[in-house]
């Protein structure tokens, strides 16, 4: 399974030096939706300039003009890009339309879906890569992310797609994701927020290995 860095700051200054410490123990840096909009699309560039090695992922959460917003994004330099799943099917197709021209990646996130088998369903049909089980940061204020693991498991079950998972995962629960049959896990305050994120991160590496 792969670790991605969420990057949910609001200064590139900030990121660029927070990656600096937690490159080494990550393998996808996620362009944070907050950073995407304040900083603009000058984040993944920079992002994919200063890590080469590194996969870029932009959570762009688009919702409309999804090929345009996935163009943007793999012009940009990302690598993934994100759809809301919750968007019509012609934006979702209009992504991967976008994807398949760059050669890269649409994660559908399934953030307030309410039928996410049935949804993962009709998205692996028309063709995104990864589906995301989201828990996002108003839920996890009010611990609403005990059903991640559970999600994971019925839609491992139901589609052969990709999984990732994202929202309020640490070095406790990154076992249970793993287990869980998720491709990636996107780690964001867990090691953003640590007094030393560079440790934080590295700490999550070694319980994945235990995995």
């Amino acid at each position: 399974m792969k670790i991605q860095v969420s990057v949910d700051l609001l200064s590139l200054e900030q990121a660029m030096n927070l990656l600096q410490e937690v490159a080494p123990f990550i393998d996808i840096i996620e362009a944070g939706t907050p950073l995407i909009k304040q900083e603009g699309l000058k984040t993944i560039a920079t992002f994919k300039q200063q890590f080469p090695d590194k996969l870029i992922f932009a959570d762009m959460k688009t919702m409309d003009a999804g090929e345009l917003e996935a163009e943007m994004a793999f012009k940009a330099g990302a690598d993934f890009t994100t759809v809301l799943a919750a968007s019509s099917d012609g934006t979702i197709a209009g992504a991967v339309a976008a994807a398949r021209k760059y050669n890269k990646y649409v994660t559908a996130d399934m953030i307030a879906v309410h039928e996410p088998v049935k949804r993962a369903q009709e998205l692996e049909k028309l063709g995104v890569n990864y589906l995301e089980v989201h828990c996002g940061l108003d839920d996890q204020a009010q611990h609403l992310c005990a059903s991640t693991v559970d999600a994971l498991t019925s839609l491992r079950e139901a589609t052969s797609l990709a999984l990732s998972a994202a929202g309020g995962i640490n070095e406790t629960t990154i076992g249970q994701v793993a287990a869980s049959g998720a491709d990636v896990a996107a780690v964001g305050a867990a090691i953003y927020a640590a007094k030393s994120p560079g440790e934080a991160a590295r700490r999550i590496r070694e319980q994945l290995q235990l995995v």
